[in-house]
């Protein structure tokens, strides 16, 4: 796997090309297998996939520690990201709010460290804005944590351009997370012009669509389980799913005629869409990770691109991203 380096100058973080999300493994798609969960982690060691994304509020609380004890042994050699801000219930896993306060920000970081069972985190993102505080604040506390050596990069998660900036200008920001596929590209509007300009990474989560970039999807029944939010997503669902079935279709007749698949050529787009931008699709099983893999070989022409544009223009997906966009930073 090759690499990639997010930030730049002191905040420069070197990580595979592609990144492994974790979430999936233990919470919102579905039925978990821790066991299948830690050999998919060891096989993305192995493949060079060293990249790895959590979060405290995935389980809740479980995907750390599933994470830990999964690269316990072999810490030098992986990039551990997580973040903070969603605040949940541990036992009943109830959505407490977002907070972004100072106080909070130092008790999460040690929260995330004792279950990752690790002694510094190599990349701490807020994982959405805290609308009641002002960004600088929360992002102090951030900066005092790289002081104390509990983490060496701090990011951002779906936070606007303006929010980039203001944090930007307190603490150099590694990375921003956001939203970013073939059918999502919200981001090269406002944001990732902005943070080119500063030096800033962007990691790249859901962009496979969620898994409906693959072409796995041939009804919203296949999404119905209670424990897949994606029965609750707009573009899975009602009047959306035909349309943005027959967005998928195009790119299965693109990846047909280069003897891959439409997942590989989704991932080989954002791919190449520069050295600055990190994909982190989320699995939990070895035989879609290794598939992701090899989109890392996919190489994509002008023409193929030109096709890709024309078959997904910006704004082409039916239907928002979440069902409730209100934590979003915008």
């Amino acid at each position: 796997m090759k690499t990639r380096t997010l930030g730049s100058g002191p905040a420069a973080l070197t990580v595979s090309a592609q990144g492994l999300g974790c979430m999936g493994m233990s919470e919102f798609y579905g039925s978990a297998d821790e066991g299948e969960a830690t050999a998919t982690i060891h096989r993305a060691l192995d493949l060079g996939i060293t990249f790895l994304d959590t979060a405290d509020m995935y389980g809740p609380f479980t995907n750390e520690r599933l994470v830990g004890k999964a690269v316990s042994g072999r810490r030098d050699d992986v990039q551990l990201a997580t973040k903070f801000g969603v605040m949940r219930d541990e036992a009943t896993g109830a959505w407490l709010g977002i907070s972004g306060r100072p106080e909070y920000v130092a008790a999460a970081c040690d929260a995330s460290l004792q279950r990752l069972g690790v002694d510094v985190i190599d990349l701490y993102y807020q994982h959405r804005v805290d609308p009641t505080l002002p960004i600088e604040d929360t992002v102090g506390a951030m900066a005092e944590l790289v002081t104390a050596g509990k983490v060496r990069h701090i990011g951002l998660s779906e936070a606007s351009a303006a929010t980039i900036r203001r944090a930007h200008a307190v603490h150099p920001v590694t990375a921003v997370q956001t939203e970013y596929s073939l059918w999502e590209r919200g981001v090269e509007s406002a944001n990732l012009p902005a943070m080119r300009e500063l030096g800033i990474g962007l990691v790249a989560y859901s962009p496979l669509g969620r898994g409906f970039l693959t072409g796995r999807f041939t009804s919203a029944a296949d999404v119905a389980a209670p424990s897949d939010f994606r029965a609750n997503d707009p573009r899975f669902g009602g009047a959306n799913f035909e349309p943005n079935a027959a967005l998928v279709r195009g790119v299965e007749e693109l990846a047909a005629g280069k003897g891959v698949t439409a997942g590989q050529v989704a991932l080989a787009w954002v791919l190449a869409q520069g050295g600055d931008v990190v994909p982190i699709p989320g699995t939990k099983r070895r035989g879609y990770l290794e598939q992701n893999a090899a989109a890392d070989e996919v190489e994509l022409s002008s023409a193929d691109l030109a096709t890709l544009a024309e078959l997904l223009p910006v704004g082409a997906a039916s239907g928002d991203r979440y069902a409730d966009m209100s934590a979003v930073d915008r």
